[in-house]
């Protein structure tokens, strides 16, 4: 049976934290702003200094675990849910089957940290470190992960549905078994990971890199894998069944269930291609020698060839103008995926120079509003100069920050 040791009532917690406010004022945005107070970011390490320190046998923690140093401490079963650790230090600091169900941690360093059999639903850990960490079994739902460093993580059977790890390092992770379905992984890095029987069903994998990675027996149903790399990995009986955009080049073994259009693939030239036999003659050579039955097959193979060949222009103009819009749609992500990233690496030095101020920089909002419209646009767009809007908005927002980040320089 699992023990739980409370930490502090989540009431007690937000009386401490948030100024009172009366019941008629309460609101969502008022819960928004309570809780961007509470995970304004500090130096890591820089609040209570607790390394080593054993809180298994009911001892209370403090409150406040904000940047804290639990460096090496025992917190096996803990329970941490709703807490706020953004920025706290926990380097191989054991957790297992400890409760993180919406806990914060944010830039914290976990390490070499033992989170096995932990509860780490919808966990918000932002840039988090957790090289080396094991977190074998865990239960990670909903857990937001994006920019978190996880390589070399053992996470074998780790129950991730719905998670999001876009942008995440997870080099050499052990994910055998797991479960990842509709995974967020958009641009996340699985180079050399160990992935047997991972299911990963419906998942977004845009330009996710897998080199090395054994994949052999993984399932990747309905998954969206545009711009996914994988050269070297092992996809020996991996099923892809409906995936999107998938390309094979690259890769090692004999798959099963893959689509008719995916690349580098067996199945990449349709089954009856260069089958051009006809019967046009067997009628004609029945007629015997000249004739009308003659004529008319030369004639009706003249008209088909004609046919066929504005056809195959037709068709390879329509082939090559969908090529073109898939390379500039393409690189369109690319640009609307590094201002986003851009945004979030300014994110923490934004935070620091305004934590105390509550004010909002003008030039702030416009850049998350290019952003979200560039996103927009590049959903919506359908050809080449629909795309025109993405560039509208990409150039708006680089303008916006760097004013933004000149500010802060």
């Amino acid at each position: 049976m699992r023990r739980s040791i409370p930490l502090a009532l989540m009431s007690g917690l937000f009386v401490l934290a948030v100024p009172a406010v009366p019941a008629s004022a309460a609101s969502p945005a008022a819960a928004t702003a309570a809780h961007t107070a509470l995970a304004a970011p500090c130096k890591p390490g820089s609040g209570v200094k607790l390394r080593g320190k054993d809180f298994t046998d009911g001892a209370a923690l403090p409150e406040n675990l904000r940047c804290a140093d639990l460096t090496n401490a025992k917190l096996d079963e803990v329970d941490f849910t709703q807490k706020d650790l953004s920025g706290a230090i926990l380097r191989n600091a054991s957790m297992k089957e400890a409760d993180f169900t919406q806990a914060h941690l944010e830039y914290a360093d976990l390490t070499g940290a033992d989170l096995s059999n932990a509860d780490l639903g919808q966990l918000h850990a932002k840039h988090a470190t957790l090289r080396n960490a094991v977190l074998t079994d865990a239960d990670a739902g909903q857990a937001e992960l994006p920019h978190a460093d996880l390589t070399g993580a053992v996470m074998a059977r780790a129950e991730m549905t719905q998670a999001n790890l876009t942008d995440a390092k997870l080099s050499g992770a052990d994910l055998n078994e797991a479960t990842l379905g509709q995974l967020q992984a958009r641009n996340a890095d699985f180079t050399k990971a160990k992935m047997h029987e991972a299911k990963l069903g419906q998942a977004k994998l845009q330009f996710a890199v897998f080199k090395g990675a054994n994949l052999s027996e993984a399932e990747f149903t309905q998954a969206e894998m545009d711009g996914a790399d994988l050269h070297g990995a092992t996809v020996e009986q991996a099923s892809f069944t409906q995936a999107d955009d998938l390309d094979l080049t690259g890769a090692l073994g004999e798959p099963k269930d893959v689509p008719s259009d995916a690349k580098g693939s067996t199945e990449d030239l349709p089954e009856d291609a260069g089958d051009t036999t006809s019967d046009f003659g067997q009628p004609a050579a029945s007629r015997g020698k000249g004739g009308l039955g003659l004529v008319l097959v030369i004639l009706s193979g003249v008209g088909l060839s004609l046919t066929l060949i504005f056809w195959g222009l037709s068709h390879r103009r329509r082939v090559e103008r969908a090529a073109r819009f898939a390379g500039a749609r393409r690189a369109a992500e690319e640009n609307v995926i590094r201002l986003g990233e851009e945004i979030d690496a300014l994110d923490f030095d934004y935070k620091i120079n305004h934590m105390n101020t509550g004010s909002v920089d003008q030039d702030w909002r416009r850049a998350l509003d290019a952003y979200e419209a560039a996103k927009h646009s590049l959903t919506n767009a359908r050809s080449e100069p629909e795309l025109a809007g993405v560039a509208a908005a990409l150039h708006h927002g680089h303008e916006a920050l760097t004013r933004v980040r000149s500010r802060l320089t």
